[in-house]
């Protein structure tokens, strides 16, 4: 069992998790909102590193990430977890599953060591997963020919000891490390990671705090904040928003989102995807096309100058073209790459350099 990172005691056994914008008060014997931080004996641990519960090869697109390393693969990995409590969860199986346990313990103190011990052995053989090295993860990429490690399905954030230890690894070996995520780290977290962060797909599922929080069960502004903090931190970034019928798809949203983005930088691209009915959303509508290409037009009106349809393969909005003279650069299929004429980094028509990493 592993201590975790980004935490503080408080009185009557209660400890602060400092990790999340959650900010959890967890009492003696109970978990955070994720589900894999635990406060045993005033001390809090994660239950979950090293625990991988999948890790496939990935094209980097699939992110998705379209300025970073295209046509690249990546080992991508995850444990179970999520600090967020999405209604329209792809991932649901293993993002909520810890949240079904029952807590570890009676919520009183003065833990018997004995009894702590068989505890924390308890508790890892709930959770699923592999237990692995740190550098098991940096070997395997490296034997797959991957560029990349991405910290990915669920949320990496929850796994952060785990990511920060493999990161750092990975660095060291010139792999390069992403994260995708909902933005719901502290800046003192995001802080000591981002040296050794290179990429971060981040989902900005709305911008209405209220419909945000009945989505998310998490508040908006610290997501706004992470973007900005990425950024400010040189972690190349690219944000997606999932575009569902009824909560998020008035003009008036798709333009708040996109003037946020361009306010940012007008060089971070943007992923308007399609959303398909699934887990607590059973009742919603496939976004249609149209929606997601009014979503662009919205964002190339707000000053954005990539703005990408996503998950409508051959539809045309997954290609990218030169912000200047508009000629098409980089040809997709779903996660494919048809064919790319950027050279050295910029549009061959006219020499503009496009935003990126090694484009």
């Amino acid at each position: 069992m592993q201590e975790a990172l980004f935490w503080e005691p408080l009185t009557a056994g209660r400890v602060l998790c400092n990790l999340c914008a959650l900010y959890c008060q967890i009492a003696p014997g109970r978990r955070g909102a994720c589900g894999v931080r635990v406060n045993l004996d005033e001390t809090l641990y994660t239950l979950v590193y090293g625990a991988v519960v999948a890790r496939h090869i990935d094209p980097i697109e699939k992110k998705p990430l379209f300025h970073f390393r295209p046509g690249s693969r990546s080992y991508s990995i995850a444990t179970v977890g999520c600090n967020f409590r999405c209604r329209h969860c792809q991932n649901f199986e293993i993002s909520q599953q810890p949240k079904g346990q029952p807590p570890p313990l009676p919520e009183s103190g003065g833990v018997d060591p004995q009894v702590l011990c068989l505890s924390l052995r308890d508790l890892e053989a709930r959770i699923p997963g592999d237990r692995v090295a740190p550098e098991e993860i940096v070997q395997a990429a490296q034997r797959s020919g991957c560029q990349s490690i991405s910290y990915t399905y669920t949320e990496p954030t929850i796994f952060f000891e785990f990511a920060y230890d493999t990161a750092r690894l990975a660095a060291a070996e010139d792999v390069a490390n992403v994260f995708v995520t909902n933005g719901y780290i502290t800046e003192e977290a995001l802080a000591a990671i981002a040296p050794y962060l290179d990429a971060a797909n981040i989902d900005l599922k709305n911008f209405n705090d209220a419909a945000h929080k009945r989505m998310t069960g998490a508040r908006l502004q610290p997501v706004l904040d992470a973007i900005r903090a990425y950024r400010r931190l040189g972690v190349w970034i690219e944000v997606t928003t999932l575009v569902i019928a009824g909560y998020n798809d008035s003009p008036e949203e798709l333009r708040d989102i996109a003037e946020f983005i361009a306010g940012v930088s007008p060089d971070i691209p943007w992923h308007v995807t399609q959303f398909y009915p699934t887990y607590q959303l059973l009742d919603r509508e496939r976004t249609p096309l149209a929606t997601l290409r009014r979503a662009r037009d919205i964002g190339y009106e707000a000053g954005l100058r990539y703005v990408y349809e996503g998950n409508v393969p051959g539809e045309g909005g997954e290609d990218t073209y030169c912000h200047g003279c508009r000629s098409r650069l980089i040809h997709r299929y779903g996660f494919e790459i048809l064919s790319n004429r950027i050279q050295a980094g910029c549009c061959p028509d006219c020499g503009l350099a496009i935003p990126g990493v090694a484009m």
